[in-house]
């Protein structure tokens, strides 16, 4: 199997693995709908594509599979999230927290604000992504060093992100707040012993953290609505018994992760950390 076609699917089932959970917590509130539950599948898997023409893994190797996974995952994360908050404009009135641009709250209506914010989004995220690949060359760091402070950087951009947009309506959380870096250090540490790249090492953990955070989020605690629903009435009750119907696929993508990464370590693998 060539490596673009496993680029390819292994963004599917990033991409099939956030529809999932996304459709988990939604559809109670929002119903269901095809087109809306494949749209990250769909992304994820052109993601994966993408990934693999700039970054040309070796994917026949488990490790490298377990690295490019969080990869795909944090890249479609990044293009859905930015799509939804720049882009879309949509009714704001069904949900609790706004998943349009706002400030402390309350919806930025103004089209030229909402993309100017945006474009200076993507400038700050390139610029960080373009630093970090530059300073690997220039500068030495030890392996521990780069996994706390480099494969914590998407964890810590997520707790901003995630401040800014909760925080108004939920009050600021220091769990909540430190959850994503301290989870993104942990992650980059399994993963530092697969790659070597800073910024494929930031991407992945990242894409990690937030697989494991939404994951904890929809399946542990089935009674509590998503934040951006809280408090807003359940419209379409049928689906939280019908939504069980998805959740082998879930757990199918999670045994693959799993066992990419448990057969990377017994495989060969290199990274900062060997």
């Amino acid at each position: 199997m060539s490596n673009e076609l496993i680029a390819v699917l292994i963004g599917l089932a990033a991409g099939l693995h956030t529809s999932t959970w996304g459709m988990y917590k939604d559809a109670p509130h929002e119903g269901f709908a095809w087109p809306k539950f494949f749209r990250s599948t769909f992304v994820g898997a052109f993601a994966g594509f993408a990934l693999q023409y700039f970054l040309r893994f070796d994917l026949s190797q488990a490790a490298n599979m377990a690295v490019f996974f969080g990869g795909c995952y944090v890249t479609e994360r990044a293009v859905v999230e930015f799509w939804k908050t720049f882009l879309r404009v949509e009714d704001q009135s069904k949900y609790f927290i706004p998943m349009q641009f706002s400030v402390f709250g309350k919806v930025v209506e103004s089209r030229s604000t909402q993309l100017m914010v945006g474009f200076s989004y993507i400038v700050v995220v390139l610029a960080i992504g373009f630093g970090l690949n530059a300073l690997q060359g220039k500068v030495e760091l030890p392996g521990l060093l780069v996994v706390v402070t480099v494969g914590a950087v998407g964890g810590w951009l997520s707790a901003f992100g995630g401040a800014w947009k909760d925080a108004p309506k939920e009050g600021f959380q220091i769990f909540k707040f430190f959850r994503s870096p301290a989870m993104a250090a942990a992650y980059a540490f399994m993963l530092a012993h697969f790659t070597d790249s800073w910024i494929v090492l930031a991407g992945a953990a990242l894409g990690y953290t937030i697989a494991t955070t939404e994951t904890y989020k929809t399946f542990f605690f089935l009674s509590r609505p998503r934040g951006k629903f809280q408090g807003m009435p359940v419209s379409h009750p049928e689906w939280e018994t019908r939504r069980f119907f998805f959740l082998p696929t879930y757990i199918a993508v999670w045994i693959g992760v799993v066992t990419s990464i448990v057969l990377g370590f017994t495989g060969p693998h290199s990274g900062l950390l060997n």
